[in-house]
């Protein structure tokens, strides 16, 4: 069988006609059945010119991602003066959903390609922010966009995932008395740490929970006022030495804490 020659023109790279004319080409029992040769970034009528020139006279289609409605129609109408199959990928459907949206599109090439990079940026502030997760890294400390400080139970993890989502990479440092905290944490990096804290009483409250789930020893240091307060206190001069801001997150939700946040890393 003769191979069909399909040429694939867009104004941003073209992946999309390539996986449409793929996805078509297995109906015919073969992918083999079609040879491709992409035009990426066309955007005048010189460059849709040059495809037509190189497809007349073959066994070929041309399937166009083309955002520019005048550039559109040049193709059209010199695709039908030349006899080449041809099919808009795009344009129907831009009309169509304009039509029942009653709105008119942006006309702005390459924005399926921007929200693939901004869904893999997210992904890897997801698996940076799990990495970083309750440690005393140099490099999470370094690298993060937004560094979190506060003693056990003060919402430093479940906040740091929130704002993974949002794209952030977010490393989270527990405060102990008998821990020293990396040194490079009180140079503030960027402006980038924010401290967590919780009134004595919350805590306790979330500690015991914590052991009674945990199915340990209630009457533990670890959710005694007493300790409580040890580690309260000493997250304060955490602070105060860093010279960062402070985020109380007693009775807040983790969304409200985390913008919050948001506000206080982007002034």
């Amino acid at each position: 069988m003769s191979k069909a020659l399909a040429f694939i023109v867009s104004d941003s790279i073209g992946e999309t006609a390539r996986q449409v004319v793929e996805a078509a080409a297995t109906q015919f029992n073969s992918t083999t059945a079609v040879e491709f040769k992409s035009f990426s970034y066309v955007t005048d009528n010189d460059d849709v010119s040059k495809v037509i020139d190189e497809a007349r006279n073959q066994r070929s289609i041309i399937a166009f991602t083309l955002i520019n409605p005048d550039l559109r129609e040049y193709l059209k109408t010199e695709a039908v003066k030349a006899d080449i199959e041809y099919v808009d990928i795009m344009g129907p459907m831009m009309e169509a959903l304009g039509n029942v949206l009653d709105k008119d599109p942006k006309l702005q090439p390459g924005l399926v390609r921007e929200l693939d990079e901004e869904y893999f940026k997210k992904v890897d502030a997801i698996e940076f922010t799990v990495q970083y997760d309750d440690r005393n890294d140099i490099e999470g400390i370094k690298e993060a966009d937004i560094v979190l400080v506060g003693v056990s139970r003060t919402s430093k993890t479940p906040m740091s995932i929130y704002l993974s989502y949002r794209g952030y990479k977010v490393a989270n440092i527990p405060l102990v008395p008998e821990v020293t905290p990396p040194k490079i944490l009180y140079n503030n990096p960027d402006h980038k740490v924010i401290g967590l804290t919780i009134d004595s009483e919350t805590l306790n409250e979330i500690r015991q929970e914590r052991l009674k789930t945990l199915g340990l020893n209630m009457k533990s240091d670890y959710a005694s006022l007493s300790r409580i307060t040890e580690e309260l206190n000493y997250s304060y001069k955490v602070f105060n030495r860093i010279g960062c801001p402070v985020v109380d997150v007693s009775n807040k939700s983790v969304e409200e804490s985390s913008n919050t946040v948001l506000k206080l890393i982007q002034k």
